[in-house]
């Protein structure tokens, strides 16, 4: 009895030891997980931290890049307006009327200067550029387009501060710009104002029988003054001039692309010359047709809808109602496909036009003529 009471109490003895190791064992590893768990938390808080602050540091580093960009672009910001400054103010009731006050972008060193035509004039008629400097010089108006709104200007002035030209056909939706002008007057010269692309392409009715497509829809707000001023990027580089502003609807502006007036352009600062080609047609792109005829439609091209009498177009056979789909193989969607072929031509090159006319393809060459 005696031998197996001792028996029992070794074994009640190492069994107390097991629970006692295992409790010890379980106790060290939840320990660890815990110790784990909160040096786990304070790497993940560390971390977010670390995120935040390099997040606040590159703010502060694209506001900075931001606000030096806008300073060089603005530099090249000038005000036109069609009569000589004669110390009117913006508020006098009629100072804009009365002085025509625009804005434009210089483009080139040697005096250039792109803006709206409705701000400087058509072809031929005199304006006056102020500059950053508050110097006011005479410009001559080279070369005009009503129906695109652009217009080229030329000062007798060199070592112009000019901005530099983007690429208006990669520009995306929810990009951020920066429209640079001259809102109410010269007072308020070079207001910057800031905004998304809202849409590309965009087609609008700016009066009766008058349409403008392809254009750049932002919502940087474009007051009457800002007329002829740049669109730009984060970048500095143009992409559009400010040309219209739907005045029912808040916060809708418009910019013509600045691809269509590039080898306008560089023929200008190349050669000094810009002789312009015609191809002698009126023509819609799918985007103004609905305003027009709803029974007409057509997925790709170009819609000739008049055609300039014994102009180019005519003399090769082309009629209202063909659909150009191609020039010299490039394929057109836009108006400002054609316009930008175009303006890369000169009078009397030979072209050949991709043409659809009743659900056939047609190619039709054109001896391109000299706009008047």
């Amino acid at each position: 009895m005696k031998e197996n009471y001792k028996v029992n109490k070794a074994k009640n003895l190492f069994e107390a030891l097991v629970v006692v190791i295992v409790i010890a064992t379980v106790s060290i590893i939840i320990y660890d997980m815990y110790m784990n768990i909160e040096v786990n938390n304070y790497s993940k808080e560390n971390k977010q931290d670390v995120t935040l602050e390099r997040m606040v540091q590159a703010d502060e580093i694209e506001g900075n890049n931001i606000t030096d960009v806008i300073e060089n672009v603005s530099n090249a910001v000038v005000g036109i307006s069609k009569l000589e400054d004669n110390g009117f103010s913006i508020f006098s009731t009629n100072s804009a009327e009365t002085l025509g006050l625009g804005t434009g972008i210089v483009i080139s060193e040697d005096g250039y200067v792109l803006t709206n035509e409705h701000v400087s004039g058509n072809k031929y008629s005199n304006c006056y550029v102020t500059t950053n400097d508050g110097e006011e010089l005479k410009g001559t108006v080279i070369w005009a387009d009503d129906s695109l709104d652009l217009s080229i200007i030329k000062v007798n002035k060199f070592g112009m501060s000019y901005a530099q030209l983007g690429d208006s056909s990669a520009i995306k939706v929810g990009q951020n710009v920066y429209a640079i002008g001259n809102p109410i007057g010269f007072e308020f010269q070079r207001t910057v104002t800031k905004g998304i692309i809202s849409a590309k392409d965009r087609a609008i009715k700016v009066e009766e029988g008058v349409y403008m497509s392809d254009l750049i829809q932002t919502d940087a707000t474009i007051n009457p003054g800002n007329s002829g001023g740049p669109l730009i990027l984060e970048t500095g580089e143009i992409i559009g001039i400010n040309s219209v502003k739907i005045s029912s609807a808040e916060g809708i502006g418009f910019a013509i692309p600045i691809n269509v007036v590039k080898p306008i352009i560089k023929k200008l600062t190349e050669n000094e010359e810009f002789n312009e080609a015609s191809i002698g047609i009126f023509a819609y792109d799918k985007n103004v047709i609905p305003y027009l005829d709803s029974n007409i439609n057509f997925e790709n091209g170009i819609y000739v809808a008049d055609i300039k009498k014994a102009g180019p177009a005519e003399k090769s056979g082309i009629k209202v109602g063909d659909i150009i789909t191609k020039i010299d193989g490039k394929v057109l969607n836009k108006m400002n496909d054609l316009r930008e072929y175009i303006y890369t031509k000169s009078p009397n090159d030979e072209v050949v036009l991709s043409v659809i006319r009743n659900k056939k393809e047609i190619e039709i060459k054109v001896k391109l003529g000299s706009r008047s």
